[in-house]
């Protein structure tokens, strides 16, 4: 599956991936504000990630929607998007993205996660989204305001970073479809 927007392509992963994954996501600078990416982040951790991946693909309805982020000319994955823990009968699910460092601060993940709520809102009927953001990750925190997310508090030492093994307060932001029309 892909959505597409005018800079960019959001696509199911595949095998071919995992090599530009390990390219991107073999920074501290990106993984230490990243859940559950360790460091350093090896060959082997891309090939059973992409492997994940795909079998969440398998599974109708999907519960998980973990896109690689191509830049239209560049051709190659710079990032990763996702919608988790989707939960039809409430009508919820959580937002999450990374992208290469190289590409910090053009607007792409922004543009990604604008296309990835309009697919939620509109084409699978959820009602809500969350971004859980560390604390101390000033871009996420900054990208969830910009979009219209609402801070809806803090949850104190609720995550453990693999990467570097600290624990981190993680800011909570909620968006309502009918915020969202707005």
């Amino acid at each position: 599956m892909k959505l597409e927007t005018q800079r960019l392509i959001l696509r199911d992963l595949t095998m071919k991936d995992a090599r530009d994954s390990l390219k991107n996501l073999n920074n501290l600078n990106i993984s230490q504000y990243l859940l559950s990416v360790s460091y350093p982040y090896t060959k082997k951790n891309a090939e059973w990630w992409v492997n994940h991946c795909k079998e969440q693909q398998k599974i109708k309805p999907r519960t998980s929607y973990e896109f690689g982020i191509v830049i239209k000319p560049i051709k190659e994955v710079v990032g990763g998007i996702g919608l988790t823990h989707i939960d039809y009968e409430q009508g919820t699910a959580e937002l999450g993205y990374w992208i290469a460092e190289t590409h910090w601060r053009n607007g792409y993940v922004s543009e990604g996660v604008r296309k990835l709520i309009d697919y939620s809102f509109n084409t699978l009927k959820l009602r809500r989204l969350t971004i859980p953001a560390f604390a101390t990750n000033k871009g996420s925190n900054g990208l969830a305001k910009s979009l219209g997310f609402t801070y809806e508090g803090t949850l104190r030492q609720a995550a453990k970073c693999k990467a570097t093994g600290k624990i981190h307060d993680e800011n909570v932001y909620g968006l309502l479809k009918e915020d969202w029309k707005k």
